[in-house]
């Protein structure tokens, strides 16, 4: 049976006023306070209704189509959860076994591939003022197919990590820290350290912490952002996250110590980044095809790494914390120290610690990612769902 409480959050979805319908989910700033707080709410009841037994199918047909052009564990099976979670078929596109290896176009193969397609789910990340233009162009590409008369129906191209944002693990945090505190109004003034920590990989995406710091700081919350000189990101999401901080009445400040971040903080959230300006070295090495120019950049940035191995979420830090009880969080998979790694992000007792808190901030993502799917298709999400929740149907039988 579905929780009474699902009621009125229903709505309270109903009554927000967003603009999700036939559009895409690319970039978490570019959508309202109210489509925010609409993704949390559907994420909310969907989860509720599967727990409760209940079918959350909206599709009886149709297609979600993933292209993972980085590896990827939780959001991939995140995605195809979501669009199973909804009813839709799942259906990855390999790159490499398509048209596309030989020279198609992306506007022939978004067309192509989207004529029973509601929604294209994209994860293109590795590469630094990349990952964001190639999903636009894709959304470019089906909006003309479709006003063309090409397209049945605009499939809404949702963003599963590019080079600037990761909405669907920002947001999945988000959701996270509300089930955590109660609510969204219990996050104001609350401290999060968003902190560099040490890996012994190199070039690993900025779009984590810049998802967190341009995200959290729209709620209120006291923003740090803390890593060694030179590990820097893209530095207009630094000033974005300061605008939102004096719009919400939060903050954000910027530090390089990792004990100055932990201070009485109530969240940490240790993750290792590549720098921003090796980034944009990386980029240009890979355009060029210049090899060993790249064996070289790496070496440099390992090297570089190493030097930075006290960057550890350690007992000795999480003590500092506020009552020494903060809460930790990653978006997994975690370098752990003496585990997977020699040396890495965060000891192996605090990980374990903690491990169980992260599993269930990881498991918000299936339904985060239907809520974007379910908003940016239907004109009344509230309606839909409890049109099924009134004639339930339960998802599995025995």
């Amino acid at each position: 049976m579905v929780p009474q409480y699902i009621g009125p959050l229903l709505e309270r979805l109903d009554g927000l006023k967003t603009a999700f319908c036939q559009k895409d989910f690319l970039l978490t700033w570019e959508q309202s306070a109210d489509d925010l707080r609409a993704v949390l709410l559907a994420a909310e009841v969907l989860e509720e209704m599967w727990r409760a037994n209940v079918s959350t199918r909206v599709f009886h047909a149709g297609l979600a189509v993933s292209n993972f052009r980085d590896k990827s564990t939780r959001t991939r099976f995140s995605f195809a959860s979501a669009a199973s979670l909804l009813g839709l078929s799942i259906q990855d596109l390999d790159e490499s076994k398509s048209q596309l290896s030989h020279g198609e176009t992306v506007r022939e193969t978004a067309n192509m591939i989207s004529f029973l397609t509601e929604v294209l789910g994209i994860r293109d990340d590795l590469f630094i003022h990349e990952g964001h233009k190639y999903m636009a162009e894709v959304s470019a590409a089906v909006e003309a197919g479709y006003q063309e008369g090409a397209l049945p129906q605009r499939p809404a191209v949702i963003n599963l990590q590019c080079d600037r944002d990761h909405p669907t693990q920002s947001l999945t945090d988000l959701l996270h820290l509300q089930k955590t505190y109660g609510s969204l109004e219990a996050l104001r003034g609350r401290k999060i350290a968003m902190t560099w920590a040490y890996s012994p990989s190199y070039g690993k995406p900025l779009s984590v912490a810049q998802g967190i710091i341009t995200l959290m700081t729209r709620f209120g919350m006291e923003v740090v952002l803390a890593h060694p000189e030179g590990y820097d990101v893209i530095p207009e999401l630094e000033q974005l996250a300061g605008r939102h901080a004096q719009e919400s009445g939060g903050s954000f400040t910027k530090v390089h110590s990792m004990e100055e971040a932990f201070a009485d903080a109530d969240v940490v959230y240790p993750k290792s980044w590549a720098p921003y300006k090796i980034m944009e070295r990386r980029t240009a090495l890979l355009r060029a095809g210049e090899a060993r120019q790249l064996d070289e950049l790496e070496k440099e940035c390992l090297a570089n790494n190493a030097t930075h191995k006290d960057w550890e979420c350690t007992d000795r830090l999480m003590s500092m914390t506020r009552g020494g009880q903060a809460h930790y969080m990653h978006p997994l998979p975690a370098d752990i120290t003496d585990v997977n790694c020699a040396a890495g992000e965060v000891a192996a007792n605090v990980f374990e610690r903690y491990r169980l808190a992260t599993y269930k901030e990881a498991e918000h993502k299936p339904y985060v990612i239907a809520a974007m799917i379910l908003l940016t298709r239907c004109e009344r999400p509230a309606r839909v769902l409890m049109d099924l929740i009134e004639k339930p149907t339960p998802h599995r039988r025995g």
